[in-house]
């Protein structure tokens, strides 16, 4: 694809990435996006659960149904643990990503998914594409992983370790900031009786993680159901979904409920990356910049519906008329209409 400065738009989700409100911010983002659509949804944040291509499988058919007037291309992206036939660092599962313009990660877990992408290809995939337009989207444990400082929800919920941060991807030190999130902020599955807000840990022992952070830190707690999009060509933040999200600064804590926007530059000395693939591998800069534009490879008919033309032709001219409109139903299927002119048939993508 040719270079461009256009950096796709960022959404972190609290939750709820399959629910009205995340559906309202997916369609936004695809609203936006040249066709065609194709989407990849990463599995690595669950991909130590044994269910992890459901997990990720659900999404992807939420988004198959939900954009289904986008017409998109969905591929789940099984790039489930390192050292394994499905890694983060094979280029063949990772292949959509060079042409995906919107990407997922969602639920699992933090710490998992910091585990398996950093530095591996998968994440460079990401980064690049980013940095070529393509969208963002990160939810629930995602949201986590890629900040600056994680929350190990599950060592401390559910394992029982004493409160502790670990470094994250932290995807905008690129940009200039050192944000974290935190999901699942105003939790309250444990009702009166346990308080399971902040991502589950509750709030006396986040706060002993946000004591542990350096001074400087800034994190953006994100309400169930609620999300935020960050537009780093425009320098906006806005806040979509059903609550709100909070900001802890320094100095001073903000919320910001639904349809409120702020400048980027409340999150800390905002920049763009200069030159565009700094901070990435040289050779994976390349190889997802030279990658073959998929809107011109999708103008060109494949060798099979070629093919099914040459046969209906051949079935026009012995007048099998039958036969013409079965090998028309099958091209069709193929996503592709032909159209029969005086010149000849003319084939155009459905």
């Amino acid at each position: 694809m040719p270079t461009t400065s256009s950096f796709g738009k960022i959404a972190f989700l609290g939750s709820g990435e399959t629910s009205l409100a995340g559906g309202r911010i997916f369609e936004r983002l695809a609203a936006e996006l040249p066709p065609p659509l194709r989407i990849a949804v990463l599995e690595t944040p669950a991909g130590f659960e044994l269910n992890s291509a459901q997990v990720a499988g659900r999404v992807a058919d939420f988004l198959r149904k939900r954009l289904q007037n986008y017409r998109p291309t969905v591929d789940v992206i099984p790039a489930r643990k390192r050292g394994t036939p499905f890694s983060p660092d094979d280029p063949d599962i990772l292949r959509p990503l060079l042409r995906a313009n919107l990407i997922f990660m969602g639920p699992g877990s933090p710490t998992y998914a910091v585990r398996q992408l950093r530095g591996s290809l998968a994440w460079e995939m990401l980064r690049a594409r980013h940095r070529l337009g393509a969208a963002l989207v990160f939810s629930s444990a995602a949201a986590i992983a890629v900040g600056a400082h994680v929350l190990p929800v599950y060592e401390i919920y559910k394992v029982g370790e004493d409160v502790h941060v670990k470094p994250g991807l932290d995807f905008f030190a690129d940009f200039g900031l050192a944000l974290s999130m935190v999901s699942h902020w105003n939790n309250a599955e444990g009702g009166i009786d346990l308080d399971t807000s902040r991502c589950f840990v509750g709030r006396e022992r986040f706060e002993a993680w946000l004591s542990l952070l350096p001074p400087e830190r800034v994190v953006l707690g994100l309400d169930e159901h609620t999300g935020l999009i960050l537009d780093p060509q425009s320098g906006k933040c806005t806040v979509h979904g059903v609550s709100s999200v909070t900001l802890l600064l320094p100095d001073e804590t903000r919320i910001f409920p639904a349809g409120e926007q702020f400048p980027v530059t409340l999150l800390g000395d905002f920049r763009l990356p200069d030159p565009l693939h700094a901070g990435l591998r040289a050779e994976v800069w390349e190889r997802v910049r030279s990658a073959p534009d998929p809107e011109s490879a999708e103008a060109r008919p494949p060798a099979e519906v070629l093919a099914l033309v040459e046969e209906r032709e051949r079935a026009r001219a012995a007048r099998d008329w039958p036969r013409a409109d079965a090998l028309r139903e099958r091209i069709a299927d193929l996503g592709w209409q032909v159209q029969d002119t005086p010149e000849g048939p003319r084939l155009t993508k459905r």
